[in-house]
C-alpha cells in the first residue's frame, strides 16, 4: 500500500532520507531508528507534507503531495499537536471526519464509533484544553482512523499515555492492522514495538539499514556469536558437557548469580537442535534458558553499530 522507489529527500547539504526503496504491505510495521536517522522525514514524504528530492512516494497508487485524493484513504496521528482546545473532543474529531469527507449520518456514526474505541466516550463533551496529556493523544488517535482510511501513519501514539493506556491502544493499534489496514508505527521504545509487531523498517542516517521479519533479520546475522543463557543448579556440569559441542565459542559463569551459565555459540540453529541431547546424556536439570539476543533491541544494536 506505501511504495517507496528510490525515494531521497535532501534539505539543502543535509540529507533527510538517501535513495530508499521498500513497500509497506497490509498490517503492523514499525518504522525504527535513532534520532536524526530519517523517521520523521519519511513520514513527511508518505503523508504528504513533503515532495521527494527524486525518486517516488506512493500511497495506493496514488502520490501523496498535495493531493486530497489521497487525504480519503490516509489517517495520520502526529507525534506532535496543535489541537484546538476550546473545541470539545467531539467537536475536533467530527471536524477532521468533515474534513475527510463524511457527512451527515456516516460521519455521526463514525465519530461515535472511534471515540468509543479509543476510550473518549465519557470525555468527549469536554474542551480538549481540559484533556491531560493521554486524553489528547487519544483523541489524536481517534481523529486519524475516524474516515475508515486503508493506510494510517501513527508518529509515536504512545506518548503520553499511563501503562494501562498503552495497553489499551495497543490492543486498538493491532486490531486495526488485523482488519486489514497498512499501519506504519514510528516508536523509539524498542520493547513496546516488540510487543505489537515483528515486521521493521529500521533507517540510520537517512538509509534503509533493514526490513522484514525481525527474526529473520535475527536469522541472517546469526553467523556472528549469538547469546545463550541458562539457568541450573548444576552450571559447571552444564558447562562441561556444553563444550563438547563443536559451535560452542566460549562460556561464562555469572558472578552475580552462582546458577547462571552463559554461552556464546557460532551456530544457534546447530546448537538448539543438539542441546535436548546434551542435557539427556549429562543429566543436568534445567531450570530455564532464553537468549539475550533474540529480540528486537539487540538486532538495532547489531545493525547500527560503526
Amino acid at each position: 500500500m506505501i511504495v517507496l522507489d528510490r525515494a531521497s529527500r535532501w534539505y539543502g547539504q543535509v540529507i533527510g532520507i538517501n535513495d530508499i526503496t521498500c513497500q509497506v504491505p497490509p498490517g503492523l510495521t514499525a518504522l525504527l531508528g535513532p534520532n536524526g536517522a530519517g523517521k520523521s522525514t519519511l513520514i513527511k514524504l508518505v503523508s504528504g507534507q513533503l515532495r521527494p528530492t527524486t525518486g517516488t512516494v506512493t500511497v495506493d497508487d496514488l502520490r501523496p503531495f498535495a493531493n486530497p485524493k489521497v487525504f480519503k484513504t490516509l489517517g495520520y496521528c502526529p507525534e506532535g499537536e496543535s489541537l484546538y482546545d476550546d473545541l470539545s473532543g467531539r467537536d475536533f474529531v467530527s471536524l477532521m471526519a468533515g474534513m475527510a469527507g463524511l457527512r451527515g449520518l456516516k460521519l455521526r456514526k463514525g465519530v461515535d464509533d472511534a471515540i468509543e474505541r479509543v476510550g473518549m466516550t465519557a470525555n468527549a463533551g469536554r474542551r480538549i484544553g481540559g484533556y491531560s496529556k493521554g486524553m489528547r493523544q487519544r483523541i489524536k488517535l481517534a481523529q486519524a482512523f475516524v474516515h475508515d482510511p486503508d493506510v494510517l501513519i501513527l508518529d509515536e501514539p504512545l506518548n503520553g499515555l499511563d501503562p494501562q493506556g498503552r495497553h489499551e491502544i495497543s490492543t486498538l493499534i493491532r486490531a486495526l492492522a488485523d482488519e486489514g489496514k497498512c499501519v506504519l508505527i514510528s516508536s523509539h521504545i524498542l520493547y513496546e514495538v516488540e510487543q505489537l509487531t515483528h515486521n521493521i523498517l529500521l533507517l540510520y542516517r537517512g538509509r534503509l539499514l533493514a526490513q522484514g521479519d525481525v527474526y529473520h533479520i535475527r536469522g541472517l546475522i546469526d553467523k556472528h556469536p549469538h547469546r545463550i543463557a541458562f539457568q541450573t543448579a548444576e552450571p559447571r556440569r552444564l558447562g562441561a558437557a556444553l563444550l563438547e559441542l563443536p559451535h560452542v565459542l566460549s562460556l561464562q559463569l555469572d558472578r552475580r548469580d552462582p546458577e547462571r551459565l552463559e554461552l556464546e555459540t557460532t551456530n544457534p540453529e546447530a546448537f538448539y537442535s543438539r542441546l535436548p541431547e546434551v542435557l539427556r546424556d549429562s543429566n543436568v536439570e534445567l531450570d530455564g534458558f532464553d537468549s539475550p539476543d533474540n529480540n528486537l533491541e539487540s538486532v538495532f544494536r547489531y545493525l547500527v553499530k560503526d
